[in-house]
């Protein structure tokens, strides 16, 4: 299989998944601004959406948002635990976070990236953050991970959107549980070979 990735962007997500359940990819990196791949193909052919991460399957399909591509990956390898069985409560308890994590964070830091994005709405955005980042506070001040004391795909996710406040100025200091979280995610060995693998910082930004 393939994924198609630019370094640091929310492809990380199944990266470290991919990693953590022991499946091979290969990995194709995508420049955001041409919209190609370095081995000069056009991403758009590829992928009309234009956006990572995109998994190509071994039958040739295309399989996109990485919510979806996490749940694929982790399903090959159940014994993994990167996600509960399908059909139990605890499923749907993944699913809930990946959504939020998807909807309320995820989306939220994409104005903070755009330079031409006033400076009002800026904060606006930030202060959105820091009130949805209060709930997975509680929750992780609670037990290591975000479904409880296992690790789960939703974890990948987390720790890849967080790891972006640093970039947009985003203080989250006030929040020790989630700073913590970020740490233990960098122990891990899934987590330091996709960072290794895509010519990233190993650092947290969590502050």
């Amino acid at each position: 299989m393939k994924l198609y990735y630019m370094p640091g962007a929310c492809s990380l997500s199944p990266h470290i998944v991919a990693r953590e359940a022991g499946i091979d990819l290969r990995l194709v990196k995508v420049d955001g601004k041409t919209k190609r791949t370095e081995d000069g193909a056009d991403f758009l052919a590829i992928n009309p959406k234009g956006y990572v991460p995109a998994l190509e399957l071994d039958d040739g399909q295309l399989l996109t948002e990485g919510p979806a591509i996490v749940q694929y990956l982790a399903d090959l390898k159940p014994a993994s635990g990167l996600a509960p069985a399908n059909g139990t409560l605890a499923r749907y308890r993944l699913q809930e976070v990946l959504g939020y994590i998807n909807s309320e964070i995820h989306k939220s830091y994409s104005p903070l990236f755009k330079p031409d994005t006033p400076e009002a709405t800026r904060e606006e955005r930030k202060e959105y953050l820091r009130k949805r980042y209060a709930l997975i506070e509680s929750a992780l001040a609670t037990h290591p991970w975000l479904l409880g004391d296992r690790f789960t795909a939703a974890d990948a996710y987390l720790f890849t959107v967080t790891n972006w406040a640093r970039h947009v100025d985003l203080d989250l200091s006030g929040f020790p549980a989630i700073q913590a979280f970020q740490q233990r995610m960098l122990e891990r060995p899934a987590v330091q070979e996709a960072m290794d693998a895509e010519g990233l910082a190993r650092r947290a930004a969590a502050a």
